[in-house]
This record gives C-alpha cells, sequence and structure tokens, in this order.
C-alpha cells in the first residue's frame, strides 16, 4: 500500500485508476484544473462537454458500455443545477455515474450569500449517495466510497463535492491506491425459493421471461440463451436487457412489441426488470391478477412493487437464472411450445410488416428500417426522440448483448446525443483492453430531441470520437403535431420550420448529408455508414400520415392511465 505523500488529485486520479477508469467526461475545468492535470499527463482520455447534462450523460453512456463507473466533472455553482437532467437519467437507468462537483475554496464562503454553494440538496432526490469532502486527507476515502455506491446493489449515480483547493494539497492517500477492486459479491437467492420457482414453471404453459436492465448488468446473456436452447422458453427484453437473446420472433423479443402479448402468459419472470410505468406496473391490462409472478431483483424494495408477486427472490438476475435453470434441468423438464406468443401478437405483426412502405415519402419505419439493415453485427445501437422511436420498437431487432440503448425509462429527449458521445468513448476503450474490433455507435434521434444537445457533436470532433447521427426531421414536436388537431383543430407552438441540421453539423467539424427524397435514402445512408473518421450527421426528411396509430405504436400513453384509475381509483381491476 503505498504511503508516500501526494497531491489530493494524485490521489483521485489513482483511486480512478485503481477501478479501471480511463476515461473521463468534464465541462471546462477551472474547478477540476490539477485533477484534469493528471489525469492528462498519465494517460487518461479527457472527454470535453458543452452542456452540464450532456457531460454527465456521456459518462453515463461509457458506464454502460464498458460497465465502469462513469466520470463525471462540473463545477458546483452553475454546473451542479444544470446537471440534473443527466443525473436523473443515470438515477432512473441504474447507471453507475460518479459526479465531482468542485466548489470554492472554504475561505471564499460568505456568511450572506443568497445561496449557499455547499449543499447537495438539488441533487439528492436523483442519487443514491450524495456528500461533500471536509479535508483534502479524506478525498481518496471518499472517493472509492462514491465508486463503491455507484456499483453497488441497484447501480446509480453519486455526487461528491469538494473545495477545489484541495486537489493541490499534500496528503497521505488514506486508503489503497495500488491494487484493483476485487469484484462486487453476487447475492444468490435461497434453495427453497428456487424450488417455488420451478415447481410454478413446471406448472405453466406459457411462462414468459422479462429480462431487463439488471440481467444486462449481472451478464445474464449466456444463461437466458440456455434456457431458449433446452426450454424453448419465450424472453422479452427491455431497455439494456435488449439483444441478450437474438431477437427473433421466435423465442426472443423485445418488449416495446411483446409486451401487447404479456396477458396471455400463465406465468411471467421478472428477471433485473422494475414494474413501473413502462411495465404498466406489474397489473392489468398487461398482467392479469390471475397470471403467477416470479420476481428477481438485488434491491429488496423491488419485490411486489405494485403488485404482490407468488415468489420473490433478493438476488442478482444471472446467479438467480443459472441456480432456476439448473433445477430445470434436474427435473427433466419438457421444453415449452413458444408458438403461443406469436399466434398473440400476429395481427398486430401484419399490420406493422405492411405499414411504412409508401412510396411518396419517407415513413419512419421506412426509416427505422434502411438504417438497421445497415448496421455491423457488433453495432451499439442507441435510440432518441418521441415519434421515431416508438415507431423504431416496431420494426426493429437486436441480436448481441450490449447492442442498444435508449433514454428510458426516463425518457428525457435529447440525451441520446450524450450517450453516443459516452458510448463511443467506452468502445474505444473496451477495444484496446480485449483486442476485440471496435464497435460502431449508431444513433437514431428526432429533430425536436436532436435539439438540446447538438453542441455535443462539437465534442465529439474534438475528442476523435465518431459516431453515425441519423435524425428524423418532421419539422416539429411530433406528439404536438398529431395530438393538438385532434384536441383544438390547429397546433400551437409545434412547428420548428425548415432547419437544415446537416449544416447544423458542418459547423460542429462533423460531416452532415440530407435526404428529402425515398430515392436518395439509400445511397446517402450508405456513404454515412462509410464515413468512420468523423461524426455523420444524416438530416433525413420524414412524414408520418398515420401517427400514433394504436396497433404500429409501442408505446400507448392511456394505458397507463386506464391502469392507474382502474386499481386505484375504486375499479376492481380482472
Amino acid at each position: 500500500m503505498t504511503t508516500k505523500r501526494m497531491t489530493g488529485a494524485a490521489v483521485m486520479r489513482r483511486v480512478l485508476e485503481r477501478f479501471g477508469i480511463k476515461t473521463v467526461f468534464a465541462l471546462a475545468g477551472a474547478s477540476q484544473t490539477e485533477l484534469l492535470d493528471e489525469c492528462e499527463k498519465t494517460g487518461m482520455r479527457i472527454v470535453p462537454g458543452r452542456h452540464e447534462s450532456a457531460t454527465v450523460g456521456a459518462a453515463d453512456g461509457y458506464s454502460r458500455v464498458t460497465g465502469k463507473v462513469g466520470i463525471a466533472m462540473v463545477n458546483v455553482d452553475q454546473g451542479m443545477p444544470n446537471a440534473i437532467t443527466g443525473l436523473q437519467q443515470a438515477f432512473e437507468a441504474c447507471s453507475p455515474v460518479v459526479v465531482l462537483i468542485g466548489r470554492e475554496p472554504d475561505t471564499w464562503t460568505q456568511p450572506e450569500l443568497d445561496f449557499d454553494h455547499e449543499i447537495l440538496g438539488l441533487v439528492q432526490p436523483v442519487t443514491k449517495w450524495a456528500r461533500t469532502v471536509r479535508s483534502a486527507g479524506r478525498l481518496g476515502e471518499y472517493l472509492e466510497a462514491a465508486c463503491r455506491h455507484a456499483l453497488a446493489g441497484r447501480p446509480g449515480p453519486v455526487a461528491l463535492a469538494f473545495p477545489k483547493d484541495f486537489l493541490k494539497e499534500l496528503v497521505d492517500p488514506g486508503v489503497d491506491v495500488d491494487t484493483p477492486m476485487p469484484p462486487l459479491p453476487r447475492p444468490a437467492p435461497s434453495k427453497d425459493d428456487v424450488d417455488l420457482a420451478v415447481d410454478l414453471i413446471s406448472a405453466a404453459k406459457r411462462p414468459l421471461i422479462i429480462a431487463g436492465t439488471g440481467s444486462f448488468k449481472s451478464e445474464a446473456g449466456p444463461t437466458l440463451r440456455q434456457i431458449i436452447k433446452d426450454f424453448s422458453m419465450v424472453i422479452a427484453t427491455n431497455f439494456q436487457g435488449r439483444g441478450l437473446v437474438p431477437e427473433d420472433d421466435v423465442t426472443g423479443w423485445g418488449w416495446p412489441l411483446a409486451q401487447f402479448a404479456a396477458k396471455d402468459a400463465d406465468l411471467i419472470i421478472c428477471a433485473g426488470a422494475r414494474m413501473g410505468k413502462k411495465y404498466g406496473y406489474g397489473l392489468s391490462p398487461r398482467f392479469p391478477a390471475s397470471q403467477k409472478m416470479i420476481q428477481i431483483d438485488v434491491e429488496s424494495e423491488e419485490i411486489s412493487r405494485n403488485r404482490v408477486v407468488d415468489v420473490g427472490m433478493v438476488a442478482d438476475s444471472r446467479t438467480a437464472l443459472e441456480a432456476i435453470h439448473a433445477a430445470l434441468v434436474e427435473r427433466k423438464t419438457k421444453p415449452f411450445d413458444p408458438s403461443w406468443i406469436k399466434e398473440s401478437l400476429a395481427e398486430r405483426l401484419a399490420i406493422i410488416e405492411k405499414s411504412g412502405h409508401e412510396e411518396e415519402y419517407i415513413h419512419p419505419f421506412r426509416l427505422a428500417r434502411a438504417v438497421q439493415e445497415r448496421l455491423p453485427d457488433n453495432a451499439i445501437f442507441i435510440q432518441d426522440g418521441a415519434f421515431i422511436l416508438v415507431r423504431s420498437w416496431a420494426v426493429t431487432r437486436y441480436h448481441t448483448p450490449g447492442a442498444y440503448m435508449d433514454i428510458m425509462p426516463l425518457g428525457s429527449m435529447g440525451m441520446g446525443t450524450p450517450l453516443a458521445l459516452g458510448a463511443v468513448a467506452g468502445a474505444k476503450e473496451v477495444a484496446a483492453e480485449t483486442g476485440e474490433p471496435e464497435r460502431r455507435v449508431i444513433l437514431v434521434t428526432g429533430d425536436g430531441a436532436f435539439g438540446f444537445y447538438p453542441a455535443e457533436l462539437d465534442s465529439a470532433a474534438k475528442a476523435g470520437l465518431p459516431f453515425l447521427c441519423v435524425i428524423s426531421n418532421n419539422g416539429g414536436w411530433g406528439n404536438e403535431i398529431y395530438v393538438q388537431p385532434r384536441q383544438v383543430g390547429r397546433t400551437i407552438n409545434a412547428h420548428f420550420g425548415e432547419v437544415r441540421y446537416d449544416k447544423v453539423a458542418e459547423g460542429f467539424g462533423a460531416a452532415g448529408l440530407r435526404v428529402e427524397a425515398l430515392a436518395d435514402l439509400g445511397p446517402l445512408l450508405d456513404k454515412a455508414f462509410a464515413i468512420s473518421d468523423q461524426p455523420v450527421v444524416v438530416d433525413v426528411v420524414t412524414d408520418d400520415s398515420g401517427a400514433l396509430d394504436p396497433v404500429t405504436s409501442t408505446l400507448h400513453y392511456h394505458d397507463v392511465e386506464d391502469t392507474r384509475t382502474k386499481h386505484f381509483g375504486g375499479d376492481k381491476p380482472a
């Protein structure tokens, strides 16, 4: 264990290295100068940001790709309030991000300032843990604790504030800065719970596993694929879980589409999937009261959230699924017939297949299909926006773990661009560590969503982190363009007019392409995919005359409203 005195900045850098972190994200650097200097001199990549929420979002994207803690550096005064959107996204998505908040020295703090900048109350509701370091000699201890809190249990963001003058003080490290951190423990289910779960599975005819972000973070993909191979069980994946099993529309499905068949399953197994709004709270109409339910989650508070389950396991998803699989093999359980889900979705699938093939304009379905046809096998696909997001869910499929991320479950439009920036940095780091080919990052977003953080293209260009951004440009806020005329007979504050996002991209040092005619879509996408040395924006003019059709849409707001009213408004649930 190192005992030599070093600067506070050096201690923090050594702690980050202990957690395997080789990339950090920072907006400017006045409050972090010594730490940035330490990082750069020792070979860490520093990725610039142009907005604090985007800086946190980029750290989030890095974390989702690498599995490591994402580090974002901001200033306390203006920066901490600006970072809240990024923090809330990371909180909802269970991403282990540590936001380092530099503040002025204690001697600068006056008793009658309008606002006490030491207070972390602004970020406490959207972090797992938020602390201020009170002594330079404890920087290493606090940073190590911050990283552990971010990773432990259900991962999530934390905030750590410190006076910036601590960074240049000579201190004893106070913690081990030499040896890598050991892996986190994986909580396992009890044998009794496994036996109860296997009893329910053996008695079922149409079991459905829902694998969410928790299954992705526990690396449950191989076990899930083995369950399909041995038992032909249907598995629907969601959020970061997309791609854990091949979405072949037989046994592997994406939840946004499969959710409409969930009512026909007789047993639901939730593996690292929190029963919140995007799952209809675990209630009918998505999940009838007659269904049996098994729930696996690392956090005990998630068990029976909104709905009492039949078997609850406070356990790591992979560990629990491995135990369940072994018990099913031991009992010589026969394979299931997975055809029930395709039969349940048959009408919807047929309508979706026929939709979006108009020849006079580019439909979002057409755009989503065209992009997916060109995705490399190991691509990381990111989705953002509203109309293009819920449309793409209907027609896109994923086959590789870590192939997908989006802005859900928070749904903060615009954060796809920062996620892409961080994902490229993470992909480069993983490729360097493993020797495997670097994964290409492709973002599909809407014009409204892209408008939030377009300056992060400048960050990508300056940092040498190229990604492909495809914009579905319908000239306004899609929901408003569709809904407002049905409410008040016209649109209000809904249209942007013609904005040339290809020109915006060029101004930030990216390549810009524009597609207005259907005949040009394929050739321009081919050209964009061939560019790998700089960020690329493809501005695609789209139309959607059949917006939010209840059959082809994968997001039904009224279902959520009906669910809450039915279950908590006095009506007896089905």
